[in-house]
């Protein structure tokens, strides 16, 4: 069953966008199956994944407003693993529209559980608002990975994007909890990017990433070719901190497996003891 990731920052140009294309393209390359669901109306997730704007195509608005299925808006990409669900611009309207719809905050989360055995990962690509877009995406994830940027704004921004998660964990999804914070953009020479690292350290502890982004031109060059940055160059400083960042996201996933099944065993264990006598 596929773990659902939801890349989430209220604030632009954090690098959420970024973080869902090579995040994505990492794990796959790592010979895991990949999903990546744009629903961000910009579509740059599309777009810097080689998919042009299409206004025929199915896409993420089509799942919303229940007019395609979800398999029938999966398309392949050139890195074998990775798959997409474009978005479209017609997702503006899709805040309208779902305002006065039925079960509004459950129509993607709907879609992607018909999926979830078809993948590993679902990285779902958020727009820069807490709209019914994001609430969408909140809603259908597992987890929540937020890219940040070391600066004192990022930290306040990041508060209100907590509280969110809080409301919907009590309305709509009770297991949705924090997969990581990721520093990006960042240049640890500077003494404020030492200092805001330092303050996540203490408040989001092992949440906060090893793995740091730095700021780097291969890296913001590869979207306007339609590829991933270890399609680019895979060389490059961007490419192999994204590939850092995938396997640090899988070796959380597969410790908290085992000690999840180690804890079912336990219990089971328990039971079987109290059976006996």
């Amino acid at each position: 069953m596929a773990r659902v990731i939801a890349i989430a920052n209220q604030k632009g140009g954090v690098g959420k966008t970024t973080t869902a294309i090579n995040l994505a393209a990492s794990l796959a390359a790592a010979e895991v199956r990949v999903l990546l669901v744009d629903c961000d109306p910009q579509s740059n997730s599309s777009s810097g994944l080689g998919f042009l704007r299409d206004p025929d195509r199915l896409s993420t608005y089509h799942l919303l407003m229940r007019e395609a299925g979800p398999r029938e808006a999966v398309l392949s990409n050139e890195l074998e693993g990775l798959h997409v669900i474009p978005a479209h611009k017609h997702l503006i309207g899709a805040n309208i529209e779902l305002v006065q719809a039925e079960e509004r905050e459950f129509r993607l989360r709907q879609a992607i559980d018909q999926l979830r055995g078809d993948f590993d990962f679902i990285i779902l690509d958020c727009p820069p608002a807490l709209d019914l877009l994001t609430l969408n995406a909140l809603v259908a994830a597992d987890s929540v990975l937020i890219p940040m940027q070391a600066e004192y704004f990022a930290l306040e921004g990041i508060s209100e994007l907590l509280d969110t998660m809080e409301r919907i964990r009590q309305s709509f999804n009770p297991g949705l909890e924090v997969e990581g914070v990721v520093l990006t953009m960042f240049d640890e020479r500077t003494n404020l990017a030492q200092q805001v690292a330092g303050n996540l350290r203490e408040f989001f502890g092992d949440k906060l990433c090893v793995t740091t982004i730095p700021r780097n031109v291969r890296l913001a060059e590869a979207p306007s070719y339609g590829k991933p940055a270890l399609l680019y160059d895979v060389r490059s400083r961007g490419a192999e901190s994204y590939i850092k960042l995938a396997k640090e996201i899988m070796g959380k996933v597969m410790s908290r497996a085992a000690a999840s099944e180690a804890e079912q065993l336990a219990q089971q264990a328990v039971i079987a003891e109290q059976a006996a006598s």
